[in-house]
């Protein structure tokens, strides 16, 4: 028995985030990627990356209709992207993903929770989904569809990413 989602859901590894909560979808309708901070790396045709192959699978083998890219408030991944790259010293293989797919920008004094410079990050993640070959050519079609969402762990809201704002769901 094959599987058939309708979506490819990418967010952060973050326990906090429970993708059935968040969505309300029935399980097999979701296929996922977690990674830390829900970071989507540069295409690169040559790399062996995981999170490639997910996306590669999900939009080219399942052939989804949707992508949702999915950021949450009080994000570590995104917090130590503000904070620096030494924010990071005591877990260096973090440090080096972060690194490698994600620009580590100092900011003086950002909100505890992260909100703006979660959903910044969320639509840096989707640029880098729209370099995909294969995403591109599928939106370009009008085959695939593309969504930035924020979730909001204090309050459970979730934010829709529309015309450069978030706007609640």
């Amino acid at each position: 028995m094959g599987q058939s989602p309708t979506a490819l859901f990418i967010t952060c590894a973050d326990s906090r985030i429970v993708t059935a909560d968040i969505t309300g979808a029935e399980p097999g309708s979701l296929f996922e990627l977690r990674t830390a901070g829900n970071v989507i790396p540069a295409y690169d045709p040559g790399s062996a990356s995981s999170e490639i192959a997910t996306i590669e699978f999900a939009v080219v083998g399942l052939g989804v209709a949707e992508v949702v890219v999915c950021g949450h408030s009080h994000c570590g991944a995104v917090r130590a992207l503000h904070s620096g790259a030494t924010a990071l010293d005591h877990l260096p293989n973090m440090r080096r993903w972060l690194g490698s797919h994600a620009r580590f920008r100092p900011r003086p004094e950002p909100d505890q929770a992260l909100r703006a410079e979660g959903q910044r990050h969320v639509t840096a993640q989707l640029a880098a989904l729209r370099d995909y070959p294969f995403v591109k050519e599928r939106v370009e079609s009008g085959a695939l569809r593309l969504h930035g969402w924020f979730y909001d762990i204090e309050t459970g809201e979730v934010l829709n990413h529309r015309a450069d704002l978030f706007q609640p769901l």
